[in-house]
């Protein structure tokens, strides 16, 4: 390796590369052998002349070893940068799939069943003058909104920041899954340039797992969620009554919401177990659809809750079991979580509420066009300004309902000037963090037969000693390759790199369980949505300045907790070993897909953003409908309650611009 530093770090990337993740072949972009130049001075003063590739593996494997023993020197820092992108390299090609016993399809299977057809879209010529109501953002409550009111009657425009994709625009690409961050630019995610955020003083790009992206695309988070479908329980809209500060109680009570909650397991459909679970709220009547079948995890952990006299069920997940509402059943690929979904079985708003409300013939979609400020008279709302391509143009309407997720919506309130009189608009964003623990079995647990969660308890939800509020555990979806290196290396069960890692990942991904679930956060007022002002994005709105607050006691213990309930349920399921998986707690935002509580419904102007319909205070003609209303945010996913919520809100204002 004599000569230049150039010539010295020539052919060294994919000898490194390969010793980090054997087998793997990366893309030299310049910037990676560039930052490589102090592990070519390493080499070369190990052995003067020689070529790294050249070395045995157990001699490249001791000086990478010594080189990551400082992992603040530049030599370990060059390794690591190197390491993330030949592992997410590696584990995405599919020819490294069998080797670990990973399946995304099942043997058989045929995909995708169903035509690829989105939502008809308008352009921007045929918008009209003005219109009954203006719905912002085509998530799940934005999809809700827009059916209930264009099927009430109402002329509806709905206005999406992202496009209309089809099936075929997000395809299986593990390295842009929805689920993990690579520093790769997502389908669901807004372009990289022109739309910063800040967490604090520090810019944060939507690469990044920290500017907490919600998926803009028509369907939202829809499009590439989970799709569990619980229920909150009483005691979530009694949180003050149950456990007094720093919680707060609800304005409406669990009694307002559960016929919406019927009416979205449905009309929308989601499958579910037959017999009641601990802290169920009463119900209308049974899941219109049976739960998915078992997979391998199920009667594993099924003898273990047994031994420990854990409840179990089968999982709420809006996803056909059956063929529902003119769509097939869920094919049980290994990619559902963080994918859209090929086969159509997945219940997103953009193949159920917006298909009806653009059926309807009074909903028009326009897409890729972004909200920037809402028009006032005075102290009405009177329509939107909207940006498309460089282009601002300005909607009239009766009414406004905002439903761009929580931190989108508080931005939009806040650049308008609406509902800002109490300096509550933003405050208590909240989302989940999560705990669990994985099992590692001597026999096969993990078949990739999907969607993954088949077995699930609610036990710890509420009144668990020493911890307010608690939440549920789950088996976990299908880890893709990517997902199963990331999480079981950051936990200390496989070794993130060499030889060693790359046969543990093998040996141990078909015997691995995960099991996890959200707790229920603190809200707290710090944790906020702000603007920055010196900073605006491509349409000239102000950037996101997102504020934090230390972690909340707590959430910590309430994770701690659940993260003990986890590994004592994999124990007694047999595992040969647990390991208690550490999210780490800043306090707010944990937001992610999960972000809610902005813009707060209440009773009191001074300590609330809306009433309990939504109806921002202050102003006449908004509505805001989307997780930014929830008080709290329960321990378990929000979207069923957003959808319901949704739909209440949305009832309510249909019946009122009727009158």
């Amino acid at each position: 390796m004599a000569g230049s530093e150039d010539d010295s770090t020539a052919g060294l990337l994919g000898a490194v590369a390969d010793t980090l993740v054997p087998g793997a072949r990366i893309e030299d972009d310049g910037a990676l052998t560039a930052a490589l130049a102090p592990v070519a001075r390493a080499v070369e003063a190990r052995r003067p002349g020689s070529d790294f590739a050249a070395w045995s593996r157990a001699d490249r494997e001791a000086l990478v070893g010594e080189l990551l023993a400082d992992p603040d020197a530049p030599a370990a820092v060059a390794l690591a940068r190197v390491l993330r992108v030949a592992a997410r390299t590696f584990y995405a090609d599919p020819g490294s799939w069998p080797g670990l016993g990973y399946r995304h399809m099942q043997p058989g299977t045929s995909w995708p069943p169903a035509p690829d057809v989105a939502p008809a879209t308008i352009a921007v010529d045929e918008l009209a003058d003005v219109y009954d109501v203006i719905v912002i953002g085509a998530g799940a409550g934005g999809g809700v909104a827009a059916c209930v009111l264009a099927e009430a009657g109402l002329r509806v425009l709905l206005v999406e920041r992202g496009e209309a994709l089809r099936r075929a625009d997000l395809p299986r690409d593990h390295q842009r899954n929805a689920r993990v961050f690579t520093g790769l630019e997502r389908q669901v995610d807004p372009p990289v340039l022109g739309n910063p955020r800040f967490i604090g003083d520090v810019a944060v790009l939507p690469t990044e797992a920290r500017w907490n992206n919600n998926a803009m695309t028509v369907g939202g988070g829809t499009r590439v969620y989970g799709a569990q479908a619980w229920r909150f329980s009483p005691e979530d809209f009694r949180m003050g009554s149950t456990y007094g500060e720093p919680f707060e109680d609800w304005p409406i009570a669990y009694g307002d919401v559960a016929p919406f909650y019927d009416r979205v397991e449905w009309e929308m459909g989601v499958c579910g177990p037959a017999e009641p679970r601990p802290y169920d709220g009463a119900r209308q009547r049974g899941y219109p659809m049976p739960p998915i079948a078992p997979n391998a995890g199920e009667p594993v952990l099924a003898r273990g809750a047994q031994a420990l006299g854990i409840a179990t069920a089968a999982v709420p997940l809006l996803i056909n079991s059956v063929p529902y509402g003119g769509r097939p059943a869920c094919i049980r690929c290994g990619t559902c979580v963080g994918f859209a979904c090929h086969a159509d079985a997945k219940t997103g708003s953009h193949n159920t509420t917006i298909v009806r409300a653009v059926a309807s013939g009074r909903c028009d979609l326009l897409t890729g066009t972004a909200a920037t400020r809402l028009l006032t008279s005075g102290s009405a709302v009177v329509g939107a300004e909207l940006a498309r391509a460089g282009r601002h143009l300005t909607v009239r309407a009766r009414h406004v309902v905002v439903s761009a997720g929580a931190i989108e919506t508080a931005r939009l309130l806040l650049a308008s000037g609406v509902g800002t009189a109490h300096d509550q608009v933003g405050r208590h964003l909240q989302g989940h963090v999560y705990a669990g623990a994985v099992g590692v079995f001597d026999d096969q647990v993990q078949d990739c037969v999907g969607p993954g969660p088949s077995i699930s308890t609610t036990d710890f939800r509420h009144h668990n000693d020493g911890i307010l509020g608690g939440g549920i555990l789950a088996c976990e979806f299908v880890p893709t390759p990517i997902e199963a290196y990331t999480k079981l290396s950051t936990a200390g069960v496989v070794p993130a790199w060499g030889q060693a890692g790359a046969d543990a990942l093998r040996e141990a991904y078909t015997r691995t369980q995960f099991v996890v679930g959200p707790i229920q956060e603190v809200p707290a007022a710090a944790s906020r949505v702000t603007l920055e002002p010196s900073v605006s994005d491509a349409n000239g709105m102000p950037a996101v300045r997102l504020l934090a607050d230390a972690p909340e006691p707590n959430d910590r213990r309430a994770a701690e907790f659940l993260g003990q309930r986890a590994e004592e349920w994999l124990r007694a399921s047999g595992a040969r070993t647990a390991t208690r998986l550490r999210w780490a707690l800043s306090r707010g935002p944990s937001a992610g897909q999960h972000q809610a509580g902005t813009c707060r419904m209440g009773t009191d102007p001074r300590t609330s953003v809306t009433d309990t319909w939504g109806r921002v205070w202050g102003h006449d003609g908004v509505t805001v409908a989307d997780g930014s209303l929830h008080v709290t945010n329960g321990g378990v996913n929000p979207v069923l309650t957003i959808l319901a919520l949704a739909w209440r809100v949305s009832e309510q204002l249909a019946g009122e611009l009727a009158a």
